[in-house]
């Protein structure tokens, strides 16, 4: 690792690195200084690295540090596959179950009708879908989006789908006579109980949790939910499980709300980073699975090597700036794989 920029304090179990840019620690200091440095240099806030549940690097740049939460931005999407693999297991559900058996002011559309569970989190229902950042609609205004694609025909990026299954959840659970809310559920059913809790979760003007984004996860807590994701899913139902990881042929990069780093992968914007052509090619040689926000917020879990890999930003809306340092997840990979 270069250290031209700055000098070493070497303490127990940690390295301070004191440079004029920040003063930040690192944690069971390992090979993965070049990195951190490029995570560093895009706002990044949080770098962890962990293999098996053993930490093996943790980096932590102003105004970061191991007990401070950033959000997750759409990487809290990834939670609704976990809650629908959950929720399968508790017979609230089946994900190839029209959405109109709960929704049934769908029944009479003909397209909308045909909309799987698994359609919605795979982001083919073929819905018309806001991409207004920050703000996605309330769960009643999502219902009522438009069906303008055969479902399964095509991939479109949105919050809509997400909102839409929050409402899904929330007459499965009333039904169902529990607490109607998708994360109450969550953090009951799977969260909590793997000593993972969210420390704090966006709701919208409707009172109702944000699905497609705003869970605010601390590094530590998002690693320890990546490594029960690594492990296998105990305790929710693995069919379901396993769907989160199978492609479409809408898009061979994207499961049931998980990014799947492989050739031909659609990404969600220019701007995001994720080029599917340069990714494809990168991870061709390797298994690896990504909850991915704006910002830059990414938990990778590399499955051949059994590492779960977290990195955090802060500034999210600089990240858009045309003087910001652009993420490129294939240059992160190269540097980590390094």
């Amino acid at each position: 690792m270069r250290m031209s920029r700055r000098s070493m304090v070497s303490g127990l179990g940690a390295t301070l690195l004191v440079g004029p840019a920040s003063a930040r620690i690192r944690k069971v200091a390992g090979s993965y200084g070049d990195a951190a440095d490029y995570s560093a240099a895009r706002r990044g806030v949080s770098l962890l690295v962990m293999q098996d549940g053993k930490m093996l690097f943790e980096d932590y740049p102003r105004p970061g540090g191991s007990a401070e939460a950033w959000e997750l931005a759409s990487g809290t999407k990834s939670f609704t596959g976990v809650m629908a693999a959950a929720a399968q297991a508790d017979g609230l559900l089946d994900i190839e179950e029209p959405a109109s058996k709960t929704l049934l002011e769908w029944r009479g559309d003909p397209r909308k009708s045909r909309i799987t569970i698994r359609n919605l989190l795979s982001l083919n229902a073929g819905l018309e879908g806001k991409r207004a950042i920050g703000r996605p609609p309330d769960y009643l205004e999502a219902i009522e989006a438009p069906a303008i694609h055969d479902p399964g025909a095509v991939f479109e990026y949105t919050p809509t789908n997400f909102q839409i299954f929050g409402e899904i959840m929330r007459r499965k659970l009333r039904a169902a006579g529990r607490p109607d809310d998708p994360v109450v559920y969550l953090r009951a059913r799977v969260l909590d109980r793997i000593q993972a809790p969210p420390s704090d979760w966006k709701r919208g003007r409707d009172g109702n949790p944000f699905m497609p984004q705003g869970a605010q996860y601390t590094a530590r807590n998002w690693a320890r939910f990546g490594q029960w994701v690594m492990d296998g899913g105990q305790g929710v139902d693995q069919r379901t499980f396993h769907a989160m990881f199978e492609s479409s042929s809408a898009n061979p990069g994207y499961g049931m709300s998980w990014w799947l780093l492989r050739p031909g992968l659609i990404g969600p914007d220019p701007r995001a980073g994720i080029d599917g052509a340069a990714i494809g090619e990168a991870a061709q040689k390797e298994d690896i699975v990504m909850a991915a926000g704006a910002g830059d917020q990414r938990l990778y879990l590399f499955r051949r090597r059994r590492l779960v890999v977290v990195r955090q930003a802060n500034h999210i809306i600089r990240s858009f700036g045309p003087l910001a340092k652009k993420w490129r997840d294939e240059d992160f990979l190269r540097l980590m794989l390094t």
